[in-house]
């Protein structure tokens, strides 16, 4: 399996000769204004992609979008995504998503594609009503490959691991938050947790929007053995 960091939480996964694109955020750096609500008043995203935003969409086999909050699926993806790519979802952003002309595959709960299957997990973007605000977010599972998407440390991540028992876990993990409500995706002690019941975590969605404040060393000093890619890198798994 191989892992290329676009930027923030978008990848493009290599498995079984298939390569996906997850959470396309493809937008120049600071075309869109900060995250209202938070404390770092910086406009997003907050880096440059690593290559053009063309190339990323090219030689692709599918797309998973996670949830349609703008840094997982952005103007400049929605206008050039192939519209003869599957793009896999939660079942919540079918109408949305085949608005846009996309070939949509919602997924409720399992679903077969090319021999794959995929299954979609819970997630909790934050605590509270913060998470109620955020919702829905969903996570998924590929083969020996979890993609937490955005959510927390909570009982239910525990049981997804327990029940798939992933080989590679893909974590958000730019402990993002408001100026009220705490964590909405991972900070060091969520990536922890992982850690410890996980062979591989890979962190991603770090650094690259003006609400997440984990840094890359902050979390390689306190998570140990975690591997967490720059921008435009390329990890084998």
């Amino acid at each position: 399996m191989r892992i290329t960091l676009v930027r923030s939480a978008t990848i493009v996964v290599e498995l079984d000769g298939r390569r996906i694109l997850v959470d396309p955020m493809l937008d120049p750096a600071g075309a869109r204004p900060p995250i209202a609500g938070t404390a770092n008043p910086v406009r997003n995203p907050t880096v440059d992609l690593p290559f053009p935003a063309e190339t990323v969409v090219d030689g692709l086999d599918a797309v998973l979008v996670t949830h349609r909050h703008k840094d997982h699926l952005d103007e400049t993806a929605e206008r050039l995504l192939p519209r003869d790519l599957p793009v896999f979802c939660q079942p919540e952003d079918e109408p949305a998503l085949l608005e846009l002309g996309l070939d949509v595959r919602a997924i409720v709960d399992t679903l077969e594609w090319e021999g794959l299957t995929w299954h979609r997990v819970p997630a909790r973007h934050g605590h509270g009503a913060v998470a109620d605000a955020l919702a829905p977010v969903s996570g998924f599972v590929l083969g020996d490959l979890y993609l937490a998407g955005d959510t927390v440390w909570y009982e239910a991540v525990e049981e997804t691991i327990a029940r798939f028992s992933p080989r590679v876990a893909i974590v958000n993990a730019g402990g993002a938050s408001f100026l009220e409500g705490g964590l909405i995706v991972m900070g060091s002690d969520d990536v922890r947790e992982v850690a410890s019941r996980v062979p591989v975590v890979v962190a991603v969605h770090l650094e690259a929007l003006n609400h997440c404040f984990l840094t890359r060393s902050e979390l390689a000093a306190a998570v140990p053995g975690v591997v967490i890619p720059r921008d435009g890198e390329t990890v084998e798994v």
